[in-house]
């Protein structure tokens, strides 16, 4: 526990000084949220608007996701002083052959070590002069860190038949956005035309059915 502590430390303090990549810098000390204002004035800040016991201490549950994982975000709807500073973070916890399905962050990048376990990691590139989408994989051990580029698609899978895995990420934006490609196609509201994605994935219409009457659940807290 102690090795983890220091990891998740030292991981949080190295990227906190280079996560200014996606969302703008800001002009000030700090702008902490307000539903109700572009900012909250300064003199009515307290500490506890930078303070979340979001408890990333402590494993959690994997057993009522089909992927067999949770992500806990800890993004500036759940931590307020976060506004306007470019960051924010997750714990994901993976149960033994659970995945953190193919998904991507349409404002940040995200760099990502691992606490405990291994992971099977990749992420696929956008179209290349060849028309290839080039796949990059690795697979990370405890300590390891990987960096998935803004906007690409990409996934971690536990490889483990009996061992979960942990991993802390952080991410470059306050708001990262999570597009989960499975549930943003087959599972959108409305429905996409399955003309559209019977000629897209080239498969008979009832393919088409048949995944779209699948749950697509939201493995993000």
């Amino acid at each position: 526990m102690a090795s983890s502590n220091f990891l998740l430390t030292a991981f949080i303090a190295l990227v906190a000084t280079q996560a200014m990549a996606s969302d703008p810098s800001p002009l000030q000390d700090f702008c902490v949220a307000d539903r109700n204002s572009p900012g909250r004035d300064a003199k009515d800040v307290s500490v506890d608007d930078f303070f979340l016991a979001a408890n990333l201490d402590k494993p959690m549950d994997t057993t009522k996701s089909k992927a067999g994982s949770n992500v806990t975000l800890i993004n500036v709807k759940k931590l307020a002083g976060l506004n306007t500073l470019g960051i924010s973070m997750a714990r994901i916890d993976y149960a033994p052959k659970g995945q953190n399905p193919p998904h991507m962050h349409p404002r940040a990048t995200e760099i990502l070590t691992i606490l405990e376990g291994s992971l099977y990691v990749g992420f696929v590139i956008s179209n290349q002069a060849n028309r290839e989408n080039k796949l990059f994989t690795k697979t990370l051990n405890k300590g390891d860190v990987f960096v998935f580029p803004q906007g690409l698609i990409h996934f971690q899978f536990n490889p483990s038949y009996d061992k979960p895995a942990v991993a802390i990420a952080a991410l470059s934006s306050q708001n990262p956005g999570t597009i989960i490609i499975a549930n943003a196609v087959f599972g959108s509201h409305p429905p996409i035309s399955n003309d559209v994605l019977a000629k897209a994935f080239q498969v008979d219409k009832k393919a088409v059915d048949w995944l779209q009457a699948q749950f697509w659940e939201n493995n993000h807290n």
